[in-house]
């Protein structure tokens, strides 16, 4: 995916006959669809611009009406599709808090200067996320992403300072 749009959800199927949408929020703000005038859905033969005529909630979906679309047949064919936002429309975060794809690839570096590895993943718990961290060998490791452990990330410079929890790295093992 281009690293200038953001995935907010993914079209898991057509609702109703007007061609209206039921989305998974992929967003940790699904009331970010309120404010949402324009996206563009990843469409297996090409990106298409929509625009969003009207936003419902239901249960853990969203509930979506394009403008582009009027009937459930031409909508239809972007179910299993992302729902993607230009990095401007994006909801802004707040200090402290960062896109996954930006931190995806930063190098992991401890409190004491030594290079564990990249980040390679971040895993969504509920209580609170992971860090998947892979060396240079191929070794596997998770972070909790706590403030006793994440000390720091720098976008800028590309890392994320960790201080490793005593036998932190050898349950990982």
């Amino acid at each position: 995916m281009n690293e200038d749009m953001l995935r907010v959800g993914v079209i898991t199927s057509t609702h109703g006959i007007r061609g209206e949408v039921k989305v998974f929020p992929t967003t940790d703000d699904p009331a970010r669809f309120k404010k949402l005038k324009g996206c563009v859905i990843a469409g297996r033969r090409g990106n298409v611009n929509v625009t969003v005529q009207s936003v419902k909630f239901f249960k853990q979906y969203v509930i979506l009406k394009f403008k582009e679309f009027d009937n459930i047949n031409d909508i239809e064919i972007y179910t299993k599709c992302d729902l993607l936002v230009t990095r401007d429309n994006a909801v802004k975060c707040e200090p402290g808090e960062y896109f996954i794809c930006d931190l995806i690839g930063l190098s992991v570096i401890t409190d004491e200067g030594e290079i564990l590895g990249k980040l390679t993943d971040v895993i969504e718990t509920g209580a609170n996320n992971v860090y998947e961290v892979t060396a240079d060998n191929g070794k596997v490791y998770y972070l909790p992403v706590i403030d006793d452990c994440i000390l720091a990330h720098d976008l800028d410079k590309g890392t994320v300072t960790v201080h490793v929890l005593k036998g932190l790295l050898d349950i990982n093992n």
